[in-house]
């Protein structure tokens, strides 16, 4: 790994870096966050010396991920890394400054002391049926919204929101129709698919969410990785005699993902043999509801994960001792 690391604090219309050298020289500079901005970048970097660098970033929105791709494939490394985890090594140094300077400089020590794991582009496949599902979503939301105000709406405005609502119904539509379109036209994406579905309590539209959203899935080395990818892992608080807290799902990760498994594990439970059995085992060990619904989302996971590793659909036999 290259000791050349480049702090990037991205924003909508710009992004500040600090670039630390391998004489621990540093280097800052803010670029504008586009195409232009980057073609800018890479003659700075290469001035500096810096032919190829590990760069850090965290994982805010979509605001990062054009610079990122094209930092890529100009033969840099890049790390996109939970922002807790940024906001963490920034406490431990006790820092009380908080700018679009500063919070590059801090990106830039955290990627050089702690080396995080390189990131890895979306296929172009994938990155278009992202882009149709989020779309889906924002769709589904603003209707919900709309539908929502009809109950305090007088009746002229009751009249435009209907109008708006009929909008948003075909729109929905026509998305479904294209995520549809766009599996048959990659056979390899839709053969994934037809995998998870094969799991009960997996509909289409969620194995659509969980291909987009859990990324390759070769760079888990288990199942357990990737639950804390979606924050479905255990957390404990324990100290002592003093603080015995209940352990609770950690919610640190891809929240996508855990809303895509929540409605699925509600079904699972119901109709899915070998968790209808996990849940009712978890039940009768004093566990609460909740408790049991985040250990079904996270099993429904590792089913997902054995199955796209071994290519072989849904066996409950198989899976009970995979997983």
């Amino acid at each position: 790994m290259s000791k050349i690391v480049l702090g990037i604090d991205i924003s909508k219309k710009d992004f500040h870096v600090t670039l630390i050298l391998e004489n621990q020289t540093t280097k800052s500079k803010v670029f504008k966050n586009n195409p232009e901005g980057f073609l800018v970048l890479k003659n700075w970097l290469s001035k500096q010396g810096a032919t190829q660098v590990h760069g850090c970033m965290e994982a805010t929105s979509t605001y990062g991920e054009a610079l990122a791709e094209f930092l890529v494939e100009n033969g840099h490394k890049v790390s996109v890394v939970n922002p807790s985890r940024i906001k963490g090594f920034a406490k431990s140094e006790l820092l009380r400054t908080k700018t679009d300077k500063v919070d590059a400089a801090v990106i830039a020590r955290f990627c050089l002391a702690i080396a995080p794991e390189i990131w890895t582009p979306l296929p172009v496949e994938v990155k278009e049926l992202q882009a149709l599902l989020r779309r889906l979503e924002s769709l589904t939301d603003m209707y919900q919204q709309e539908h929502n105000r009809l109950e305090t709406a007088t009746p002229t405005v009751a009249a435009l929101i209907e109008s708006h609502l009929e909008q948003l119904k075909q729109l929905i539509v026509e998305v479904k129709q294209l995520i549809h379109d766009h599996f048959e036209c990659h056979p390899d994406l839709k053969a994934k698919r037809d995998l998870l579905t094969s799991i009960p309590g997996i509909g289409e539209q969620t194995a659509a969410v969980l291909l987009t959203e859990m990324g390759c899935i070769e760079q888990y080395r288990n199942a357990r990785q990737l639950a804390a990818h979606a924050g479905l892992t255990p957390q404990e608080r324990s100290s002592g005699s003093s603080v015995q807290a209940k352990s609770h799902l950690s919610r640190i990760g891809n929240a996508r993902l855990r809303k895509a498994l929540y409605m699925p594990a509600v079904a699972a439970m119901r109709h899915n043999p070998l968790l209808k059995l996990f849940a009712q085992r978890l039940l009768d060990r004093g566990k609460v509801k909740m408790q049991v619904l985040g250990a079904v989302m996270r099993k429904l996971l590792h089913f997902a994960f054995a199955i796209l590793k071994s290519q072989k659909p849904f066996d409950p036999d198989y899976l009970a001792h995979a997983s």
